[in-house]
C-alpha cells in the first residue's frame, strides 16, 4: 500500500491549504462574518466562493465535465482534511454535506439527461440539496427498514405520506432526494425518488435547534401529506432504495471523516500554539510531561483516523464498496475529532473554553460526529457482525 500523494494532488492539496489560511482562517475572528445560526453568513459566502472558483479549487470531488476538479476519493481525503481546517472551509469549496454525498450519488446513478436537471445546479452552486431518509420514531433511523413514510401508485404518479426529521439542509434545500416504503418487501420495499422544493404537498414542520453550529439550512422536521411524484423521478427503479441509500451513505460518511480530521488537526494546532507560549512553574507548558502526553495521545488517535480514512478511499478508487473500512474510520474519526477537541480545551484551559479560540464552536460541533450517519454503537454491532461471519479473513490484506 502506498500512501504518497501524486504530484497532481499535492499541488490542489497545497493550493487549497494555501487559500484555507489566507483568505479564510482570518475571517474566524470577525464575529460579522457569521449568521445567527453561527456558520458563514450567505452573502459572504457567495463573495468566497467566486473566490474559490477563480483558483480552481470549486467541486474537487466533480467531473471536469461538469465544473468540477476531478479528484479521485485519495485526492479529496488529502485536500478535505486541509480545507476544514477551518470551521466553515467545506462549504466554501463545495465540499460540504449534504451536497456533496448527494453530489456523488446522483452523478453514478442518474443518465445525462437528468443530470442537466437534478444534479448540474448543485455542483454549480445555484441550489443546494437535501437527503429525506431518517423518521421519528418509530420510523427509521439507522434501521432502513422501520420506514413508515409511504409512496402510492396512482397512474402514472407517487403519491408521498409521512413525515422526515433531522433532515440536514432542509429550510434551504431545492432539490431533495426522498426514500419513501413502497412494498412490504424486505429488501425492496424501499424506493429513493428525487422532487423539487416548489411541488406542493409537503412541508417544513419546524427547523429543529440543535446544540451545536448548523449546516445552511439547519436541520428539519418535514411532513408530506400528499406530495405527487412523477414515475420519471424514481431513482434506479422501484425497490432500489435501499440500493442508494448504500450508495449515498458509504462514501458520504467517509467524506465526513476526511473533513473532521481537519477539524481535528485544526484543534490541536491551537493547543499546540498555545502551550508553546504558555510558562507554568517555571516552564513552558509543553515542557511539562503530563501536557506532552495529552498531546501525543491526541495526535495519534487523529493519525490513526488519517490513515483508516486513506485505506477506504484507495478501496473506493479500485471500485470496492469498502463498507468495512468506511465502518471503521467512522467509527475511530469520530471518536478521535472528540478526543482531540477536548483535549485542546483541556491544554488551554479557559481560554480554550472561552470565545477567544474557536474550541468551542469545534466541540459542540464534533459532538454530533459521534451520532450522526450511523452511531458508534451501530458501526461497532456491524463491525462485529463483520467479525462472526468472516472469522480470520476480517482482517484479511484486501
Amino acid at each position: 500500500m502506498d500512501f504518497s500523494l501524486s504530484d497532481e494532488i499535492k499541488d490542489y492539496r497545497n493550493r487549497v491549504r494555501t487559500f484555507v489560511e489566507q483568505e479564510l482562517i482570518p475571517l474566524e475572528a470577525d464575529r460579522a462574518t457569521f449568521d445567527e445560526y453561527e456558520n458563514i453568513r450567505a452573502d459572504l459566502l457567495q463573495e468566497v466562493r467566486a473566490k474559490v472558483k477563480r483558483a480552481g479549487l470549486w467541486a474537487l470531488q466533480m467531473p471536469k465535465k461538469y465544473g468540477g476538479q476531478g479528484l479521485s476519493t485519495v485526492g479529496m481525503a488529502a485536500c478535505y482534511e486541509e480545507m476544514n481546517r477551518c470551521l466553515f472551509g467545506p462549504v466554501c469549496f463545495n465540499c460540504a454535506a449534504p451536497d456533496d454525498g448527494t453530489m456523488m450519488a446522483l452523478n453514478k446513478v442518474l443518465p445525462e439527461e437528468q443530470k442537466a436537471r437534478w444534479l448540474q445546479p448543485i455542483i454549480d452552486g445555484k441550489v443546494q440539496s437535501a437527503f429525506a431518509m431518517t423518521e421519528p420514531h418509530p420510523g427509521a433511523g439507522s434501521d432502513p427498514s422501520m420506514m413508515k413514510t409511504r409512496a402510492e401508485k396512482k397512474g402514472n404518479k407517487w403519491v408521498v405520506r409521512g413525515r422526515k426529521w433531522f433532515i440536514t439542509g432542509a429550510a434551504n434545500a431545492k432539490h431533495f432526494i426522498l426514500v419513501a416504503r413502497t412494498s412490504d418487501d424486505p429488501r425492496k420495499g424501499l424506493t429513493a425518488f428525487l422532487f423539487d422544493a416548489d411541488q406542493p404537498g409537503w412541508r417544513i414542520e419546524r427547523r429543529i435547534e440543535i446544540m451545536g453550529p448548523e449546516d445552511h439550512g439547519g436541520h428539519c422536521e418535514m411532513v408530506f401529506d400528499g406530495l405527487e411524484i412523477p414515475e420519471e423521478n424514481v431513482i434506479l427503479k422501484v425497490g432500489d432504495g435501499l440500493k442508494l441509500t448504500q450508495i449515498r451513505l458509504g462514501p458520504a460518511r467517509l467524506t465526513h471523516c476526511m473533513r473532521w480530521t481537519g477539524l481535528a488537526r485544526r484543534a490541536l494546532e491551537i493547543a499546540t500554539e498555545y502551550i508553546s507560549e504558555r510558562q507554568s512553574f517555571g516552564m513552558g507548558l509543553h515542557q511539562h510531561e503530563g501536557v506532552q502526553w495529552m498531546l501525543g495521545d491526541a495526535a495519534v488517535q487523529v493519525d490513526i483516523g488519517r490513515l483508516l480514512i486513506m485505506r477506504a478511499a484507495w478501496l473506493l478508487d479500485q471500485n470496492d464498496r469498502a463498507s468495512k473500512e468506511i465502518s471503521m474510520a467512522k467509527m475511530v474519526v469520530s471518536e478521535a475529532l472528540n478526543h482531540a477537541v477536548d483535549t485542546a480545551i483541556q491544554l488551554c484551559g479557559a481560554k480554550g473554553y472561552s470565545k477567544d479560540l474557536p474550541l468551542g464552536w469545534i466541540y459542540r460541533y464534533a459532538r454530533m460526529a459521534r451520532i450522526g450517519d450511523g452511531a458508534s454503537e451501530v458501526h461497532k454491532m456491524v463491525l462485529a457482525g463483520r467479525v462472526l461471519k468472516e472469522g480470520k479473513d476480517f482482517y484479511s490484506w484486501r
